[in-house]
Order: C-alpha cells, then sequence, then structure tokens
C-alpha cells in the first residue's frame, strides 16, 4: 500500500535536524515566542519576498487575524469560494464578517472574478482568493479589480508554498497573505502552525499583538487578541524543513509532470 502522506518516509537527514532543533529548544527552556519564532518568522518573509511574517498556532487563525488586522468584523462582508477547505469560511465567521460565496471557474476551480464583482455591495470589505491545488493565477487582474472597488486582498496560501506568478511568490500579492503549516502541507509541522505575511508594517504589528491576547506589552491589552502564538518548538523544526521545501517541491513537479506526459 502506498501512503498519500507518508509521515515516516522523511529523509534519515532532515528526521536529525529536526530531532537536534527539538533538543535545541527543550535545552533553551524557552518555549513560547522566543529566537526560534523570530528566526521562522525572518525567513518565511524572506521566501515569500515580504517584510514581514506573523506567525500563529494554525492556518485558520491566521486568516482571522489577518481579518481583524484590516478592521473587519461584525456588519461587514468577505467573499470568497466554496471550493476551500471550510477553515478559510469559519475564519470570516470568527473575525464576526458575512462570509459570502461566489462561483468558481470550471477549468480551473478558482474564484470567478465575474461572479465576485456581481456578489459586491457596500458592505464588502475583502476577497479572501484560495490559491487552490497551488495555482496563482490572473494576480495583477485581482489587484486591480480589489484596487478600484476599495475592498482587501487576501490571499490564503495553505496549498500554495513556493508558489509563483512572474517571479512573486503567492502571499505577497495582497495585502496579507496567510498560510497553514498543518501536517500535510508541502511545508508541514508536526503538529498545528501557521503564518501571514505581509508588506505593512502596521498591520505585521497589529497581527503580533493580535495573536497575544492583543498585548504589545505585558499585562497591557488595548484591544481583544486571541491565544494564537506559534511556540518554539514547532518554530524550530519548521526552520529545519525549511531548508528542504525547494527541492521536495521539485520533486512534487516532477512526479506532477509525469502523470501529464
Amino acid at each position: 500500500m502506498i501512503l498519500i502522506n507518508d509521515f515516516q518516509a522523511e529523509p534519515p537527514a532532515l528526521r536529525d535536524a529536526m530531532l537536534a532543533a527539538v533538543s535545541r529548544v527543550l535545552h533553551s527552556g524557552w518555549y513560547i515566542l522566543g529566537s526560534e519564532v523570530q528566526a521562522f518568522e525572518r525567513e518565511w518573509a524572506r521566501v515569500c519576498g515580504v517584510s514581514h511574517a506573523v506567525g500563529a498556532a494554525n492556518g485558520t487563525d491566521a486568516i482571522e487575524i489577518a481579518l481583524r488586522s484590516l478592521d473587519i468584523g461584525p456588519g461587514d462582508e468577505v467573499v470568497t469560494t466554496p471550493m476551500t477547505a471550510f477553515a478559510t469560511v469559519l475564519a470570516i465567521i470568527r473575525a464576526g464578517a458575512a462570509p459570502v460565496l461566489a462561483d468558481i471557474e470550471a477549468e480551473t476551480a478558482l474564484l470567478s472574478l465575474d461572479s465576485v464583482e456581481r456578489c459586491l455591495s457596500s458592505k464588502t470589505k475583502a476577497v479572501v482568493l484560495v490559491h487552490l491545488y497551488g495555482q496563482v493565477r490572473a494576480m495583477p487582474a485581482w489587484q486591480q479589480f480589489c484596487a478600484r472597488h476599495g475592498v482587501a486582498l487576501v490571499e490564503d496560501c495553505a496549498q500554495a508554498h513556493l508558489a509563483t506568478l512572474g517571479g512573486k511568490v503567492a502571499g505577497s500579492f495582497g495585502r496579507v497573505g496567510a498560510y497553514s503549516f498543518y501536517p500535510t502541507k508541502n511545508l508541514g509541522a508536526p503538529g498545528d502552525a501557521g503564518a501571514l505575511v505581509t508588506d505593512d508594517r502596521a498591520l505585521a504589528e497589529r497581527a503580533s499583538r493580535l495573536r497575544n491576547y492583543g498585548q504589545s506589552v505585558r499585562y497591557h491589552h488595548p484591544e481583544l487578541g486571541m491565544n494564537s502564538r506559534l511556540d518554539e518548538l514547532q518554530a524550530a523544526i519548521l526552520l529545519e524543513r525549511l531548508n528542504w521545501l525547494e527541492g521536495f517541491t521539485t520533486r512534487r513537479r516532477e512526479i506532477a509532470r509525469s502523470y501529464l506526459e
């Protein structure tokens, strides 16, 4: 039997590196929002070609935090696709907004721009664009569309690690992009983890507060946040796995091409 996801098939060198990372964290005695998280955030921002990355507990939280950082909440509408994981819609609802499901393109199963335009209302504040199956398409058109209508473009990149269009990486086209590092993702942690990426410094700073109870200074909570911190163990292992991501991605593409030939 060939498993869809075989976690026992990791290269021995990667396993050794991950075990060393675990040992490093355990010996440090620092488990929450420490140097490993900071290092991973810097490296993931670099890989995505943006200025800031903010770790979160999971990809669902990353979308919610992204929306809340854009001041999206009760009374607002967010347009997205029905062809996505439940988490995309759940994050919109948890942010307090109402999800509006537009139609998809028959050929790609991606969100239809024409359908989104028909779904817009005076309450629409954002479009959550899901890069389904790693497809990053028509981003200049989406950027122009969102700018013209005054709505934020939020990218759900849970299936688009290292996916590019015109030399730009998924997550760098909109106001903010959200990633999941669930174990089955192309860059997967040994547990739940996520991050959002952005070039907007103020948005990144607010996201950093929201993930940590709404505080930037300990015990001072100017707004209601949440407990969604990326922990040191997950960050340390993600750092090691990130070193292998490009090679794994190349191999995935080679295998995919063999099915198309």
